[in-house]
């Protein structure tokens, strides 16, 4: 009988720690990263010598609701994409500021096309997960 009543009152601690906890987590913002996969490959700039580059694009998005937004617009997005990296040159992707200035071209890109489509930018940052420039 003992054994009984100690079992009830830790399920009766047990049960408002854990609804508290799940309304903490439902509380708290989700951050989501949406991966264009695959890896964008191209070539970029002119000259005798073909120049390509590999990048691979992750975007930040708030919520579910803009990921499934985001997911129905990625030929859109792929497409600004690759015309950006297309039109670099060796100094616009020789050093880490140029590269800096590229993303935040890019993120800037991508916001445009969704506030287009979407009516607003959905997309919070965008991210190099690999860019190689050979």
């Amino acid at each position: 009988m003992k054994r009984i009543l100690i079992f009830l009152i830790a399920i009766g601690l047990a049960i408002p720690a854990m609804a508290s906890s799940s309304a903490a987590e439902e509380a708290a913002p989700k951050t989501l990263y949406y991966a264009l996969v695959p890896a964008m490959v191209g070539n970029y700039g002119s000259g005798e010598r073909l120049k390509y580059y590999k990048a691979d694009v992750a975007l930040r998005i708030a919520n579910k609701e803009a990921e499934d937004k985001v997911k129905h617009h990625e030929p859109l997005i792929r497409n600004q994409l690759v015309m950006l990296f297309s039109q670099q040159t060796e100094q616009s992707l020789g050093s880490v500021e140029a590269k800096e200035q590229l993303r935040q071209e890019a993120l800037k890109q991508v916001q445009e096309v969704l506030i287009q489509e979407e009516g607003q930018p959905l997309v919070d940052d965008l991210l190099f997960n690999n860019l190689i420039i050979q």
